[in-house]
């Protein structure tokens, strides 16, 4: 199994920057991909940014040109760096990981962080 420990996050103005981290342990050989999602109240959950094990990433529109997913592979942490953050960045986001093993993609996630931003 892969285990996720999420940090970062909080409260910050608007225009304002952030940096969540991911770390992944456990059967990170397996892994592939890494992101995260975030989730509003009354919102659905959307994909904010993955990258995947060849270096490609992939980011929501609404996050394009403000948010930059990285990652350190030797401490098999990913990196999100948000930065002009907008009171509709608001939600809790979450870190996720998929691995392929065997033909079966399974998925783990991160228990969460709160991200606010206020106008």
């Amino acid at each position: 199994q892969v285990q996720l420990v999420e940090s970062g996050g909080g409260s910050v103005q608007a225009g304002g920057s952030l940096r969540l981290s991911c770390a992944a342990s456990g059967r990170i050989f397996s892994i592939n991909a890494m992101g995260w999602y975030r989730q509003a109240p009354g919102k659905q959950r959307e994909l904010v940014a993955n990258i995947f094990t060849g270096g490609s990433t992939n980011y929501a529109d609404s996050v394009r040109g403000r948010f930059t997913i990285s990652r350190d592979n030797a401490e098999m942490t990913v990196y999100l760096q948000m930065n002009s953050l907008k009171p509709e960045d608001t939600a809790l986001y979450s870190c996720y990981a998929d691995e392929v093993l065997l033909g079966r993609r399974n998925s783990y996630w991160a228990q969460g962080t709160q991200v606010t931003v206020s106008s």
